[in-house]
């Protein structure tokens, strides 16, 4: 089964050799989103709450662009800097996910692109 590239102007583009997202075998696979503005390129100002409502809204437009929604979403995994910002992360996430409740992964990274607080991926079935 061939391979789908998902784009979209509404997240970020890709800044290195990968998509925003690969459909496969009846799943959308995401690159991780970060808090970046797709109109501006430049990461969003503030704390981890408007970094992690900016990573929702990107990852909401590359799910739109698949013809999916949260309700399709089966695995997330959230990259922290630090693990002291997950009740507020978590709290923008819970939000935005609403009565869906996929499984998910939170990790603390020593590092993310451009300094960034927050990172999240998701998998959904189509």
């Amino acid at each position: 089964m061939p391979l789908k590239t998902i784009q979209t102007g509404d997240a970020p583009a890709a800044i290195g050799p990968y998509s925003q997202g690969i459909v496969a075998g009846g799943f959308l696979f995401t690159a991780g989103q970060i808090a970046l503005d797709p109109k501006s390129g430049h990461v969003v100002d503030g704390g981890v709450e408007l970094q992690t409502e900016r990573v929702m809204t990107n990852l909401a437009a590359v799910l739109k662009e698949a013809g999916a929604s949260w309700s399709n979403v089966v695995k997330t995994t959230v990259y922290l800097h630090d693990m002291a910002d997950f009740p507020a992360m978590n709290e923008v996430y819970a939000k935005w996910l609403g009565d869906a409740r996929p499984a998910r992964s939170t990790i603390q990274a020593a590092g993310l692109p451009r300094g960034v607080l927050v990172e999240i991926d998701v998998v959904a079935k189509l």
